[in-house]
């Protein structure tokens, strides 16, 4: 097959493959098996005369062919995509800004910035979704979105390995503090002294792997006891609420938190300081994307976090 006869199936196939990481994630992502998955790359390659994707035990990510043929293929769905939302009576893709953001950012930040957006730019059309810091770097590599909000904490690693490295801009770095019920005897302060976290109950990130310490302070010298888990920032702070147990918060939450939380500094020991990345692929960006950059900044900068929040 030549590659000209490529079909928009396998490109999207590709990018999804590209963007979740793994064949397994990319078929659920798409509604498809993964031996589907598998035979659209398998043709792809065919057409292409080399390998697309690199096998790895981790996961796969793009060969120099693969991102020739990813960053080609991005141009073409996004125009497919650009006609079928013309068609259908939406903004033009030369007013649309694909953003992605971790569920902190989502809390607070993407909301106050899409609303200034509204009330400045309204023929400025945004879409996005939530992700991990990992998907959310790979779907800027894919195409699939233009910015991305990630989370870092020390040591302070860029998001992925790959190359050209992301353009990276720090939005916010503040303390990762302490969600505390209300009724809990260390929410009768103003900071929670880390020596009191031993022997603690915790709600964490979600029930296997690494993210299951999520939630947890680091570098407790102890087993923690998990008690509950959950993905969703405000499902944690609502459990908190409830006297479920104690979770660790961005700085950014407590304006957020429900009644019933404190969130509270963490003192003694070294300070666990969380950063707030702008990202996007390193050429230069279209003039709707740096309009969106920028009112994230201006909303980042504005946001100011007490150190306390009262129950």
């Amino acid at each position: 097959m030549d590659f000209a006869d490529v079909s928009l199936t396998a490109l999207r196939v590709l990018r999804a493959v590209a963007e979740q990481g793994t064949f397994t994630a990319a078929a659920a992502s798409l509604g498809y098996t993964q031996s589907a998955v598998s035979r659209q790359i398998a043709a792809l390659e065919r057409a292409a005369g080399a390998e697309l994707l690199e096998r790895r035990r981790d996961g796969v990510r793009l060969t120099d062919a693969g991102r020739i043929v990813m960053r080609r293929a991005t141009t073409v769905l996004d125009e497919i995509e650009a006609t079928a939302r013309e068609l259908s009576g939406l903004p033009g893709q030369g007013g649309t800004v694909r953003l992605g953001w971790v569920p902190s950012a989502g809390a607070v930040l993407v909301p106050r910035a899409l609303a200034e957006l509204r009330r400045t730019d309204p023929d400025l059309h945004v879409v996005g979704r939530e992700g991990g810091t990992p998907a959310l770097a790979r779907a800027l590599r894919a195409g699939s979105i233009d910015l991305a909000l990630l989370a870092s904490g020390p040591p302070f690693r860029a998001p992925d390995s790959e190359s050209p490295p992301l353009a990276l801009q720090t939005l916010t770095e503040r303390a990762l503090c302490l969600a505390v019920p209300a009724a809990h005897p260390l929410a009768r302060g103003d900071y929670v002294d880390v020596a009191d976290l031993r022997g603690q109950r915790w709600i964490a990130g979600s029930s296997s792997g690494e993210d299951r310490l999520m939630g947890v302070w680091p570098g407790l010298d102890e087993r923690p006891e998990i008690v509950l888990t959950a993905r969703d920032w405000l499902a944690k702070l609502h459990l908190v609420a409830a006297g479920c147990g104690l979770t660790t918060v961005p700085a950014t939450l407590a304006s957020v938190a429900p009644p019933g939380v404190r969130v509270l500094p963490v003192r003694g020991g070294p300070q666990e300081q969380r950063r707030l990345l702008l990202a996007r692929l390193p050429h230069p960006p279209e003039q709707p994307v740096s309009r969106v950059a920028a009112v994230l900044r201006a909303e980042a900068l504005a946001t100011t976090t007490p150190a306390a929040a009262p129950s």
